[in-house]
C-alpha cells in the first residue's frame, strides 16, 4: 500500500476549503438588490437635489477650458 487513507482526506478537505474561499467573493457580488433598490426608495426631493447637483456639474464642466496636457512638454 502506498498512501495512507489520512493523506487523502485530508487533500480532500483541503481542495474543498480552496475551491470555498475562491468562491465566496463571486457569490458576494451576486444579484441582490443593491444599487437598483436604492434608487427606488428615493423621495422626490432627494431625485430633485440630485438633479440640480448634476446639472451643475455639466455647467461647470462646460464652463472649464479643454486644455490639452502634454507630459514632454519640457523634454522637448
Amino acid at each position: 500500500m502506498g498512501k495512507s487513507p489520512m493523506r487523502a482526506v485530508k487533500f480532500s478537505v483541503t481542495a474543498v476549503a480552496s475551491l470555498a474561499l475562491l468562491t465566496a467573493p463571486a457569490a458576494s457580488q451576486g444579484r441582490g438588490k443593491g444599487a437598483r433598490h436604492a434608487t427606488e426608495t428615493q423621495s422626490a426631493e432627494q431625485r430633485k437635489k440630485a438633479a440640480e447637483a448634476e446639472k451643475a456639474y455639466q455647467a461647470t464642466l462646460k464652463q472649464m477650458p479643454d486644455q490639452k496636457f502634454d507630459p514632454w512638454a519640457k523634454m522637448r
